[in-house]
């Protein structure tokens, strides 16, 4: 009888949630991550990508189910994975990544809003903070809004080459008041090598939107026969593509703007009119690194494949096979 108490106090707080995070190499953030969500879902998947650190060790002594699956070559596809292959018998399924962090106000805000969701609530957004060398970029770009919890097979992850969103196919989302954290514990030198590597396929994305790049690979590569083990009906399409082009509308307009001139108009937009400059030395590395120098490194990489192919499509194609070693 005594153990049997002691079990149900400890699921007093679970929620019918899976928690699904994508993994390779995170052995500083995997337990901080995972700490964050074990009071209130019943399971934790690692999808992970064979990595050769502590990361698996790490997950399996927090009582994580760890799954291996290659790196299928963006995280859309390997969310999408993800939810066709796991074992999910949750009605709610949370995406985080290894860096990021529920804090304890939402929470403990799902745990008293969750159960009273109405049906017809199948997505959750929340607020995202970012952390930068130890300090909350309050100003900028703050909040990042982010649909993050779904109903497990009413919702997929969008296929694109970056800034992948999760979108619903059915039902409609609400937002919740209370943050969670974009905290990476890596140093400077590893932060401009990662932006340094997302910038080819934040290039792939931009000449996408600019030119269909990717129109008919892109259905390709995304599920058409299962969600989850369900078949997706030509409405569930539907509001798959028409969520799409909304989220697709921004990136647009910042795509017909002249190359190397929207990247600083971005940054002058973020640390002057959103009072970026009111973060002191951490807002100005933030906002300079991740709005001004990367975006304009990404224009580069536009610049130079569009000198080298024009707006051929299968030229593009070709360049960015040959030269990143990417198919697109």
């Amino acid at each position: 009888m005594w153990p049997m108490c002691l079990l149900w106090f400890k699921n007093k707080g679970m929620l019918d949630i899976s928690v699904v995070i994508l993994t390779y190499k995170e052995e500083i953030h995997i337990q901080r991550c995972i700490e964050s969500v074990k009071s209130i879902a019943k399971d934790v998947f690692l999808v992970d990508c064979f990595s050769t650190d502590r990361t698996i060790e790490i997950a399996k002594s927090l009582e994580a189910n760890v799954v291996q699956n290659k790196w299928p070559g963006n995280q859309a596809l390997q969310m999408n994975w993800a939810l066709e292959n796991l074992p999910i018998q949750t009605k709610w399924v949370l995406r985080l990544d290894a860096d990021e962090y529920l804090l304890p106000k939402l929470v403990e805000e799902l745990q008293q809003r969750l159960n009273e969701v109405p049906d017809e609530v199948t997505g959750i957004v929340f607020k995202r903070r970012h952390i930068f060398l130890e300090k909350w970029m309050k100003r900028g770009i703050y909040p990042v809004k982010l649909l993050r919890l779904f109903q497990y097979q009413k919702a997929i992850c969008e296929q694109r080459w970056m800034d992948e969103h999760i979108q619903l196919l059915e039902g409609t989302s609400i937002e919740f008041q209370y943050d969670f954290v974009d905290h990476n514990l890596n140093n400077l030198s590893w932060f401009l090598s990662k932006h340094i590597g997302y910038s080819i396929r934040e290039a792939i994305d931009l000449l996408d939107v600019e030119l269909g790049l990717l129109d008919q690979k892109t259905e390709d590569r995304r599920p058409k026969s299962e969600v989850g083990g369900q078949k997706m009906d030509s409405s569930r399409q539907e509001a798959l593509s028409s969520q799409a082009a909304a989220k697709r509308k921004k990136k647009l307009r910042y795509a017909r703007q002249p190359l190397f001139w929207r990247s600083f108009a971005y940054f002058v937009y973020r640390y002057f009119f959103k009072l970026g400059f009111l973060e002191g030395k951490e807002g100005f590395l933030w906002h300079f690194l991740q709005g001004w120098w990367y975006r304009t490194l990404v224009d580069a990489k536009i610049f130079e494949i569009k000198k080298a192919c024009g707006t051929d499509k299968e030229k593009i194609r070709e360049y960015i096979r040959k030269e990143y070693g990417l198919e697109v």
